[in-house]
């Protein structure tokens, strides 16, 4: 069993299916709308303790009922919350997300309680006891939580504990070029195409990877979607084909549940296109039901798709 600290947002999504987006100023109406526990840092503990890892997980949330919502899925999958934090003066981070037919989302974030998290009360040991720390680029945009979060990988690559660190557009766009200095010496950098490009100002996969190359970070891992997803050292790029299904209802997330399953497989010692693979077929799962953390991993589920 592998010991994962898991450092983020642990979000409510308010998620509102339509048609079309309305025009400035218009309406649209909602064919469905659903509140669900989200933001990257709950996905990814979660399905991390749903496969079977002992997780802890760093963050911080309001008091209010949306943090009950929020915490329901991380305890229910037996997440150690001990490590969380709670604020009286912030409600509970949210994402409002317009999702239409095509899949695409369009989403308003509050980042809440989450920029809260103190430094403070982070130990050594915390990550320390520990084999394996995982993290969202958001946790690195502002607030007391840049500082936690950027001494939580200090201390994770001073003790050699290996490190996974997942992107996001709203980080890479916030924090632009001042965000690849800050991943200097992360074990295994994850992010899309989009974000490749724009955290590193190329516009060729070759010139963006020899640009992260040239800060000290090796291995990269890039999801594509419905083309799954590539895995790129410094010695070798390989296209890993993706888990194809057709009753896709809902994306949201699915990034978040690739990096779990990746940094699961790699961690039980498998290779890296085999847990690209893995990181695929979780992903590919997710994206079945309307909900993040929801993904049904039992041994019968995953045996239908991986070996």
């Amino acid at each position: 069993m592998t010991k994962f600290f898991v450092v983020g947002d642990i979000t409510v999504d308010q998620m509102y299916f339509v048609n079309k987006l309305p025009e400035k100023g218009g309406e649209t109406n909602v064919v469905k709308a659903v509140l669900e526990p989200g933001g990257a840092a709950g996905t990814m503990a979660t399905i991390l303790a749903k496969l079977g890892n002992q997780v802890s997980l760093a963050s911080s949330v309001g008091t209010g009922p949306f943090a009950k919502l929020a915490l329901s899925e991380i305890i229910k999958a037996g997440v150690d919350i001990s490590k969380l934090q709670y604020n009286e003066d912030k409600q509970t981070s949210t994402v409002s997300l317009l999702i239409t037919p095509d899949g695409e989302r369009t989403m308003i974030s509050s980042a809440g309680a989450s920029r809260q998290l103190d430094s403070q009360l982070l130990q050594e040991k915390h990550i320390t006891d520990n084999d394996a720390l995982v993290m969202s680029a958001y946790s690195f945009i502002g607030g007391k939580q840049r500082e936690y979060s950027l001494l939580a990988f200090e201390i994770a690559k001073n003790n050699n504990i290996k490190t996974f660190i997942d992107m996001g557009s709203g980080a890479v766009n916030a924090l632009e070029d001042n965000l690849i200095p800050l991943l200097k010496g992360v074990d295994y950098l994850l992010m899309n195409q989009h974000e490749l490009f724009t955290i590193t100002s190329q516009n060729s996969i070759s010139d963006a990877v020899s640009n992260l190359s040239q800060h000290g970070i090796g291995n990269i891992i890039v999801k594509l979607g419905a083309m799954g997803s590539m895995v790129i050292t410094s010695t070798d790029t390989e296209l890993v084909e993706a888990l194809e299904l057709d009753n896709i209802v809902d994306t949201t997330g699915a990034g978040d549940n690739y990096t779990a399953a990746f940094a699961h497989s790699i961690m039980q010692g498998k290779s890296l296109l085999d847990s690209a693979y893995f990181g695929n077929v979780v992903g590919a799962l997710s994206a079945t039901i309307i909900s993040a953390q929801k993904t049904d991993l039992s041994s019968e589920n995953l045996n239908k798709y991986y070996q």
